[in-house]
């Protein structure tokens, strides 16, 4: 049911040699909500994202996704469980076309061969469901674009529009506005909140765990706010409140908040939050 926790992340810790990433992370996204991670440069947001999504394998705790407990299953599993990860640089096909990039993707989540990639390529239902995602992600017009020559901005909405493709429960999104300028971030923001809205109110709600230093995007996103420093969580809560969290605004660029409020009231601000 929307509001329950569908990601449950109890003590999650890793370390690389004496370096600590993430330090006893305790975390639930519920259902159906958009969740921002905030931080620090090498607070251990990326870390943390990379144990969620199976990338990398925690030393201690546990990850429970849906009900069930996904911490020794592997990346593929995940995906095939409902846990799909954006990344923060864009791992597209250059030299295929947006819609093929999006077939690919749909025949993966199915667990067909690539090996049968030109015979699946008759199959109506295939492409059907690439064009759905692609009517989706907003790039109806670029369907037979190479994904190469696509802008930056497009190419991120292909990124999320092949994580859409695998049907996800949850959608953990690394960074989306890494790069972008302000209309191509204001695109992309219209995006997420578009498809939250599509599934809003359904039995399977859009999940989302933003990763993103546009302090604006965030708090025009996010329904709750987790900040992470030195891999330590120090709060989580509802983006005002985040606001005026003392702690927060010591640990993480009290200015930025105060930067990312202003925009959020229409200001001119041409800061995307802290540098990546």
């Amino acid at each position: 049911m929307p509001g329950e926790a569908l990601l449950d992340v109890r003590h999650l810790c890793k370390r690389f040699g004496g370096l600590v990433a993430t330090d006893d992370v305790s975390l639930a996204v519920r259902r159906g909500e958009v969740h921002a991670l905030i931080g620090p440069n090498g607070a251990g947001k990326t870390t943390l994202i990379g144990q969620l999504s199976g990338a990398l394998r925690a030393d201690q705790g546990q990850v429970l996704f849906d009900g069930r407990d996904i911490s020794r299953t592997s990346a593929h599993q995940r995906v095939h469980a409902g846990l799909a990860r954006s990344y923060q640089i864009t791992s597209i096909f250059k030299n295929l076309s947006v819609l093929d990039n999006l077939a690919l993707a749909v025949q993966a989540r199915s667990g067909s061969s690539l090996s049968f990639w030109r015979p699946l390529k008759a199959e109506r239902a295939l492409f059907e469901a690439a064009a759905a995602v692609l009517a989706q992600i907003g790039l109806q017009a670029r369907g037979d674009s190479l994904a190469g020559n696509l802008a930056h901005g497009e190419q991120r909405q292909l990124e999320v529009g092949l994580a859409l493709a695998t049907e996800p429960k949850l959608l953990l999104l690394d960074e989306p506005m890494a790069g972008m300028g302000p209309e191509e971030s204001e695109r992309m923001i219209a995006l997420v909140l578009g498809l939250k809205a599509q599934r809003a109110g359904s039995d399977n709600p859009l999940t989302v765990l933003l990763v993103e230093h546009d302090m604006d995007a965030v708090f025009r996103l996010a329904d709750r706010i987790s900040v992470l420093v030195q891999g330590r969580l120090i709060a989580t809560d509802a983006p005002a409140s985040i606001k005026r969290n003392a702690e927060v605004r010591k640990a993480y660029l009290g200015d930025e908040l105060d930067d990312a409020h202003g925009e959020a009231h229409g200001e001119a601000h041409s800061s995307h939050g802290a540098p990546a």
